[in-house]
């Protein structure tokens, strides 16, 4: 598969991470979290091009050839395979290899904002792609933090229904992850939500 390739990087469909590791790598050698698997569900939301680039912590040369998982909840706050409302559904869920400047690149929409959280992405590094066949390959698990403005703009879309609410009763300074500090964590944000928008982040390992 041509992991450069633009229709093979969308996340907003689905993953088979736990029926099947041979299957979750086929689903997730694609650049889009939009809808993967037997699944036919499309995620709807604003659209979000999400950008990683990795470094070694030691060189800080380019980690090419590494893998990395990235999955959120959709608009409702709700995660694929888990939460009761999409157990049945496996989108905004994806696997990449890096390439020669340790970057992958996913098409996928904004997350939604649930209670007690600050929206957020998950994500997983392994060494290889070879290897991202479970959780205890991972070098390093972590979580990506999205701008308070980005989604702000975000959630007055119909489409996020509670997550205006639950981002008034959070911040960054109180959630259980990022409130022991989050500027490493924190992506950069451009675009709009008419057009979609871009977040970045540089991170080592």
């Amino acid at each position: 598969m041509n992991m450069n390739n633009e229709t093979d990087n969308v996340i907003a469909t689905a993953d088979d991470r736990h029926t099947g590791f041979a299957d979750r790598r086929r689903f997730l050698q694609t650049a889009s979290l939009l809808l993967l698997g037997a699944s036919t569900t499309t995620a709807a939301g604003v659209p979000l091009t999400v950008k990683l680039v990795l470094r070694s912590a030691s060189t800080a040369k380019p980690m090419n050839g590494a893998a990395i998982y990235l999955w959120h909840c959709d608009a409702n706050g709700n995660y694929s395979m888990y939460s009761n409302a999409t157990v049945n559904e496996n989108y905004l869920r994806g696997v990449q290899e890096a390439n020669a400047d340790g970057a992958v690149t996913f098409k996928t929409i904004f997350p939604g904002a649930y209670s007690g959280r600050w929206p957020h992405m998950h994500f997983e590094v392994y060494p290889s792609l070879a290897s991202a066949t479970t959780a205890a390959n991972a070098m390093k698990t972590s979580q990506l933090a999205l701008p308070e403005e980005a989604c702000t703009q975000v959630f007055v879309d119909p489409r996020y229904p509670n997550s205006a609410a639950n981002l008034r009763r959070s911040s960054l300074a109180t959630d259980n992850v990022f409130s022991d500090g989050w500027t490493q964590q924190l992506a950069t944000v451009t675009g709009d939500a008419t057009s979609g928008f871009v977040a970045t982040l540089t991170f080592a390992v």
